[in-house]
């Protein structure tokens, strides 16, 4: 993915994740918002060139379909010392329910293999039904699983 490609790509992600996180997370707009910039500034410091992320576009033809991007285990920002990490995959709404986004997982899959990395995680939001039978129905595990309550005022 040039940086170009990233550049119109970005924007969306940023306000996509930041809707999510202010929808499923009780975040603040602006609170969602700061923390979708300041996460994708940790993670892509050098945008599309940061070392260990794996930005590939999806094309049938000369058709753009969609988008994933993977960090690899040890890069910028990440934790994990043995897994990668897919940070986003999507399909455009006007290519959605046709394989695509089963079909990114599993080249990026392979990528990964070649290069020798064990596992590759995620996060789902748990709303996200079709994503969650998706990744199951590709292997995915749950390994860990966050509950929230809201909490109305006393009285």
């Amino acid at each position: 993915m040039s940086e170009q490609e990233l550049a119109r790509l970005r924007g969306p992600l940023e306000r996509a994740y930041a809707e999510d996180l202010a929808t499923h997370r009780g975040m603040s707009v602006q609170a969602a918002r700061e923390r979708s910039a300041d996460q994708l500034r940790q993670l892509l410091p050098a945008g599309a060139a940061t070392e260990g992320a794996l930005l590939r576009l999806a094309r049938v033809g000369d058709t753009e379909v969609g988008w994933i991007w993977v960090t690899l285990p040890g890069a910028a920002g990440t934790t994990d010392a043995t897994r990668a990490w897919i940070h986003n995959i999507e399909v455009h709404s006007a290519h959605r329910g046709r394989g695509y986004a089963r079909r990114m997982i599993q080249l990026m899959e392979a990528e990964l293999a070649r290069l020798g990395v064990p596992e590759v995680g995620l996060n789902v939001f748990g709303t996200n039904t079709v994503a969650i039978g998706l990744y199951q129905s590709l292997g995915f595990q749950v390994t860990a699983q966050q509950m929230a309550k809201p909490i109305g005022p006393v009285g």
